[in-house]
């Protein structure tokens, strides 16, 4: 038996890891003042960004169909007949895409064994447990090894996010138990996470940008409590703003190895909105 990982476009995870671990993508689809876009190929995150702050009505997205992951599946299958694949996904929160994959894999079962994830997250706290799962495979890490794995960190995984402002989350309808502070007091910034269930909940409300990404900091650092950690900064518009809170986060956790900068992708980005920044990160397992 042969492991393969396998996830979808939300996972945001940057090229070079992505093509460095040969992960297979699936993509979604956002569609922008009439076209249609498949996440992160026809269309970067920098190209939707500019649509997104120019165009009058907000972008939908959709999740791939059944026969995208079919199609990802059996191309596996046909390359390697001894092939088994773990495939990891956005949030059933947030979006039907884990239920598709679900669909798909009882469509080729006679063809490969495919089991379906569901990571209660998105972005790269979706795409850092894609890449640990990876990189256990590429180092020989069993079926089961690596099912342990992806369970142990979803569960353990944490994600502290800010927004400029909540009416992206709020208009796409993936608000979650953020509603409730929906039109408060000007200027307050919630840092956000994705709970148990994979729903966006609010930690904690905090006067200010400024203030608020220093808080993220801090909330990390307070879970990471000196242990050492894999961890990410993530950003939709301001990669200078990012560059500097990996660097902080690099100086204030215990990193292994580099932490990673990722930018939110066209799908998830159309409800992060600009100005998003986040840090990702999971206690290193023994």
């Amino acid at each position: 038996m042969n492991l393969y990982i396998v996830t979808d476009s939300t996972a945001d995870i940057p090229k070079p890891l992505m093509q460095e671990l040969n992960i297979p993508i699936v993509p979604l689809k956002v569609h922008v003042e009439g076209q249609t876009y498949l996440d992160g190929v026809t269309l970067s995150s920098n190209e939707f960004y500019e649509k997104l702050q120019s165009s009058e009505q907000l972008p939908r997205t959709s999740q791939p169909a059944p026969l995208d992951f079919v199609n990802v599946y059996e191309e596996i299958a046909a390359r390697d007949p001894e092939a088994e694949i773990i495939s990891i996904h956005l949030s059933s929160a947030l979006s039907g895409t884990y239920q598709t994959a679900m669909l798909a894999a009882g469509m080729v079962e006679e063809k490969v064994k495919v089991h379906v994830v569901d990571s209660r997250s998105a972005s790269y706290a979706l795409g850092a447990i894609v890449v640990a799962a990876a990189r256990l495979v590429r180092n020989g890490g069993t079926l089961e090894e690596c099912l342990t794995l992806v369970r142990t960190l979803i569960s353990e995984h944490r994600v502290y996010f800010v927004m400029d402002t909540l009416m992206y989350l709020q208009k796409g309808g993936r608000i979650g138990k953020a509603a409730s502070i929906v039109g408060s007091l000007l200027n307050i910034k919630p840092i956000l996470m994705f709970d148990e269930s994979g729903e966006v909940a609010v930690v904690e409300k905090v006067r200010g940008k400024k203030k608020a990404v220093a808080r993220i900091l801090e909330l990390a650092k307070e879970y990471a409590n000196e242990r050492p950690v894999t961890a990410a900064a993530v950003y939709t518009t301001d990669r200078d703003e990012a560059a500097v809170l990996k660097g902080q986060v690099e100086q204030e956790l215990t990193v292994t190895g580099e932490a990673v900068l990722a930018q939110l992708g066209p799908v998830i980005g159309t409800y992060g909105g600009p100005g998003l920044l986040a840090i990702t990160l999971y206690p290193e397992t023994s």
